[in-house]
């Protein structure tokens, strides 16, 4: 049995919510390289669900994963030094700015998003404008997936999805997802934003400017 028949089964059974849960459980595991793509490719394929419907509830399924994770950095926060606090304020300034591109782009892309996405946790980004950007990015990249299934159809699709996942791949993938999250949330933590971002962006290191970043303790 391919993967793809495998798939086909799982919905005939679940539907909608197979796409959903699949999704979600390919979106929360963080240090695990999970594509859930061929999930969209085998839904869109069984003929019996509606392809922008599998987009929207994968999208759903995927933005609830990501909440979890980003409300998770975003509280972890609480826990940092007030020292480790005044060297993120220039950062978090930008990312207040600049995050929801930031999180819009990662989204439409298969690259890893949560190394973008657990610094804006830290940042405080607004949950709400994180929320929009993940789900529109996500929801894009699904219907690309899920079209091009539909247009292109099985035979063509099912050659370049593999029916064994290799362990050494999956194992490489995991250590370099560990080794760049720890990276990036070090980074966040310990780099003097300050004389970083000032280079570029001198409204980020101005004094006057701060607001009440330093107080900000609920999501808006």
């Amino acid at each position: 049995m391919t993967t793809l028949d495998w798939l086909f089964t799982l919905f005939d059974s679940f539907g909608y919510l197979g796409v959903f849960t699949a999704s979600f459980i390919g979106s929360i595991i963080v240090f695990v390289p999970v594509p859930y793509f061929p999930v969209l490719v085998a839904a869109a394929l069984s003929e019996k669900l509606d392809p922008n419907l599998i987009s929207l509830v994968s999208a759903v399924g995927v933005l609830l994963a990501k909440m979890i994770i980003f409300y998770a950095s975003y509280y972890g926060r609480s826990v940092l030094s007030d020292k480790t606090k005044q060297r993120m304020f220039p950062l978090q300034k930008v990312l207040r700015r600049y995050g929801g591109f930031g999180a819009f782009i990662v989204a439409l892309t298969p690259i890893p998003d949560d190394v973008v996405y657990i610094p804006l946790g830290l940042a405080r980004y607004s949950p709400w404008k994180f929320a929009i950007a993940t789900f529109s990015g996500k929801f894009i990249l699904n219907e690309i997936i899920v079209w091009s299934s539909v247009i292109l159809g099985r035979p063509f699709i099912e050659s370049f999805i593999s029916t064994d996942i290799d362990p050494l791949f999956l194992t490489l993938g995991i250590i370099a997802s560990v080794v760049l999250l720890v990276i990036i949330v070090y980074l966040s933590v310990r780099v003097d934003w300050a004389r970083i971002i000032g280079k570029w962006f001198p409204w980020a290191v101005d004094s006057s400017d701060n607001d009440d970043i330093p107080n900000q303790s609920k999501p808006t």
